[in-house]
């Protein structure tokens, strides 16, 4: 009896850990595709021309993936996650398949739109079904290996680009999807396994919500993208395009208001944890603009490295990062969710705050030191806050509620991208005394002897950046109150059966423990009687629900 109930052990350990493996494959794979095309653009353009447009490349994807994230969260909870994620997997190999055969710019960055539908559905499940397969204790170990996933091939995409278009052809750096996404797919297929539902239970989708969310978002991150770039932000396709953004938002108030299950419930933005997470994330969001996006230019214009060192630059906050969300366990423990992502975002606005102050033109360890604190200080930030705001949903509303909390940090990165390359050009014509963008002076610079004033111009773009830094730490502040005013000072956490490997739980149903922040309940409150929930926020009185009653294995 014994030995056979450990060999039922071992076989659900098996199947836990080929679930895993899987959700990294895709992980990475979303990862890569985000930063591996940048270094094989000059090829592509060469290959298939349309210059003018090339941008689109990067901005079609950013689209689709960030405007499904709450189509698919919602999907999610309603059909599972094992159909979600096959069909992310579906459109985005598929995708790959038609980007390797675009035979002309316009093709191209309609199929890197159709890339970007499975990428989306890829993103906010994968971080959901982390959460379903691991019990609070555990979460994060696998969101810290998720996140090394991430920053590794996040590092490693412009690399493996650079070495396919240099010796094959820029049409392998979609083609390399195949292999890795068709293997995850069969890992996915045959290893990860769904609560079953009641027979006869009818499934309701919210199509015109999902068509209002679609359009809302594409118009409104359309102008964000390409206002400033391609068209002035007084323009009248900026004005149209934000018009036609916001007359979709009350719309899509008005049809969720009256949808029988909406694809962007009201809780999401009622129950204070989920709203304080969102708004904390979404701040990250704006904030992380400062470093991936104007450090690699400070540290080319304003140190004079080349591309590589520049990475590297950057590349050393991915360090630090999944190291401290590790340990992140060991502090939340003892002082809640709320307390250890207040000490970690008070942390990054003191590095963000510090970058100004270094010196002209100074040494590459000094931003690269700040770099590696600041990816310490944002991995204490982060992961609590996506554990802990998991933890407060049952299985049925985990994926909306994942997906809320990254499509809102996706939208912080696009606004951040808008506003701070507004404010870093403003910056520079204020120095140089005229028009002038951040991107002509730093491709001026790549050729400092054909500039009469170098020294001019590279203080010019590092007032620019320092100026960027500035709002990024106001950014940081920003989140500090949200977590301050609106975040509860104790999450309240759900008491959550024990699950299988393969994610099925031990026991049915689940109840909401009293109030307890952290796996073991250990926070400031330890041994005093726990507040109800309707002390804590009268909008969390309701949130008990019940988890599915049974789960297929094996």
């Amino acid at each position: 009896m014994e030995a056979a109930e450990k060999e039922t052990e071992t076989r659900r350990t098996d199947r836990r850990g080929a679930v895993v493996a899987a959700l990294m494959l895709v992980m990475a794979l979303a990862a890569l595709d985000a930063t591996i095309v940048s270094t094989a653009v000059p090829q592509i353009v060469g290959s298939l021309g349309g210059f003018s447009v090339f941008s689109w490349l990067f901005s079609g994807y950013l689209l689709a993936a960030t405007v499904t994230l709450p189509v698919y969260g919602k999907l999610s909870d309603t059909f599972g996650r094992k159909p979600v994620l096959i069909v992310g997997c579906v459109l985005f190999l598929a995708g790959s398949v038609l980007c390797a055969l675009a035979w002309n710019m316009g093709s191209l960055i309609a199929f890197r739109v159709l890339q970007g539908l499975g990428g989306g559905a890829l993103q906010g499940t994968v971080q959901t079904v982390a959460a379903d397969l691991y019990p609070l204790k555990e979460r994060p170990r696998i969101q810290a290996r998720l996140s090394t996933v991430w920053a590794v091939s996040a590092v490693a995409g412009p690399a493996v680009g650079g070495l396919l278009t240099a010796y094959a052809d820029w049409r392998w750096i979609f083609l390399i999807n195949l292999p890795v996404g068709v293997f995850a797919l069969w890992l996915i297929a045959h290893h990860l396994h769904e609560p079953i539902r009641p027979p006869g239970e009818r499934h309701r989708v919210d199509w015109p919500g999902a068509l209002a969310v679609f359009a809302a978002g594409g118009a409104l991150l359309t102008a964000l993208v390409q206002g400033g770039v391609a068209w002035d932000w007084l323009s009248a396709p900026s004005l149209a395009l934000f018009a036609a953004g916001l007359a979709c938002v009350g719309v899509i108030v008005v049809i969720e208001r009256r949808a029988a299950d909406p694809i962007i419930p009201g809780w999401v933005w009622r129950r204070r944890p989920i709203a304080a997470v969102n708004l904390a994330l979404g701040s990250l969001g704006l904030l992380m603009v400062a470093p991936t996006v104007f450090l690699p230019t400070y540290a080319q214009s304003v140190l004079q490295l080349a591309p590589i060192g520049a990475g590297f630059v950057l590349s050393i906050m991915t360090l630090s990062w999944p190291l401290s969300s590790a340990l992140s366990q060991h502090v939340y423990r003892r002082i809640g969710f709320r307390n250890t992502a207040i000490i970690g975002i008070s942390a990054a606005a003191c590095v963000l705050f510090a970058f100004p102050l270094l010196p002209y033109p100074g040494a590459a360890w000094q931003p690269a030191l700040l770099m590696l604190l600041l990816g310490a200080a944002l991995g204490l930030f982060q992961l609590p806050l996506i554990v802990g705001v998991q933890s407060t949903v049952g299985w049925t509303e985990r994926g909306t509620t994942t997906a809320s909390v990254l499509f809102c940090r996706q939208i912080g990165q696009t606004v951040g991208a808008a506003v701070f390359g507004a404010i870093a050009n403003g910056v520079l014509s204020a120095r140089l005394g005229g028009a002038g963008s951040l991107d002509s002076v730093a491709k001026s610079l790549d050729d400092p002897g054909s500039v009469a004033d170098a020294d001019r111009l590279r203080r010019a773009v590092d007032a620019a950046v320092d100026a960027v830094y500035v709002g990024a730490a106001c950014a940081a502040v920003l989140c500090l109150l949200v977590l301050l005013l609106l975040a509860p000072r104790r999450f309240p956490v759900l008491q959550e059966p024990e699950p299988d490997a393969d994610g099925a739980d031990r026991a049915d149903g689940a109840d909401r423990s009293n109030g307890a922040d952290g796996a073991d309940g250990a926070d400031e409150h330890v041994g005093r009687p726990a507040e109800t929930e309707a002390q804590q926020a009268p909008q969390e009185a309701q949130l008990t629900r019940t988890r599915p009653e049974k789960r297929h294995t094996d």
